[in-house]
């Protein structure tokens, strides 16, 4: 058995700037949210049984509490955002799992819930799907992998070790002294992607960074420069890695059946109409019988 996690707020950016603009009879833009029922549909009839969809129904979270900077959904297009809702009523139409969250993020939700799911025996693989770097730290294995649907690429942990020079378990560590643009937090200056992934795969994490650079073990030029701002912006550091660490235990299902795909409710036949989109209607009975 596989189970797909499926990271629903990315889904809906990536068809919002990828396909054509649709405005209802009602005047309502739906593109996006149309693009991923798409979407989730071809994964069904592609074999998918088992899927979670996360989404952030508040784009702020705790974190912005933690840090002024973190992001918000300041800025982001109105068209866009009034779908966030519309997606989540489609998905659970369609029959899928949802897991909206609001204090904590979709990434969240997502490491929590590979976490429940790589707990059950006969669960043989979770794909964790997203190309967020923060899902990384969830990869253990080839058991927990992440899958990048637009390239069709899977991460597992040695993949993880090739792309960014440090374990999974190190992902944060390594995201707190580089930074993370997406998510609003600078990381420490001087300390660039091959600089630390150098010193964390040496050492793991922060804590266990030598004061002394010459205890480090790795030739580094400017090295005392970079153990200065260490331990001067210490306390920082420790606060971006907090915010880089994902929160995996939300109880969000007891048992992996109740992410088994039982096809559309009756009600996804009027969601697809009132998207302008019947055919997904047929394509929701058809996936259910093949």
């Amino acid at each position: 058995m596989q189970v797909h996690l499926l990271d629903g707020t990315y889904e809906l950016f990536r068809h919002h700037f990828g396909v054509p603009s649709h405005i209802t009879a009602k005047g309502r833009e739906v593109a996006a949210v149309r693009g991923v029922i798409g979407s989730v549909l071809g994964m069904f009839e592609g074999g998918v049984t088992h899927l979670g969809v996360a989404t952030d129904h508040v784009i702020e979270s705790f974190r912005n509490d933690l840090w002024p900077g973190y992001k918000r959904g300041d800025g982001i297009d109105p068209s866009l955002m009034q779908q966030f809702p519309l997606l989540e009523e489609a998905l659970e139409a369609l029959g899928v799992v949802v897991w909206p969250m609001i204090e904590l993020e979709a990434d969240d939700a997502l490491g929590a819930a590979a976490q429940l799911a790589a707990a059950d025996p006969n669960v043989g693989r979770v794909l964790i799907c997203t190309p967020d770097k923060d899902l990384a730290q969830c990869v253990r294995g080839d058991r927990v992998v992440q899958f990048d649907r637009r390239k069709r690429l899977v991460l597992d942990e040695a993949a993880v070790i090739e792309k960014y020079g440090v374990a999974p378990a190190s992902i944060p560590d390594y995201l707190a002294l580089v930074g993370d643009s997406a998510d609003g937090f600078p990381g420490l200056p001087g300390w660039g992607a091959r600089t630390a992934a150098a010193v964390l795969a040496r050492w793991q994490h922060i804590d266990a960074i030598p004061p002394d650079p010459i205890s480090w073990g790795v030739p580094l030029r400017g090295a005392d420069r970079l153990s200065a701002t260490l331990e001067e912006q210490r306390d920082l550091v420790y606060l971006f890695r907090d915010l880089a660490t994902l929160r995996t235990n939300e109880p969000l299902f007891e048992s992996v059946e109740a992410l088994r795909w039982p096809g559309p409710t009756p009600e996804f036949k009027q969601t697809a109409n009132d998207l302008e989109a019947p055919d997904l209607w047929h394509r929701a009975q058809r996936a259910l019988s093949s």
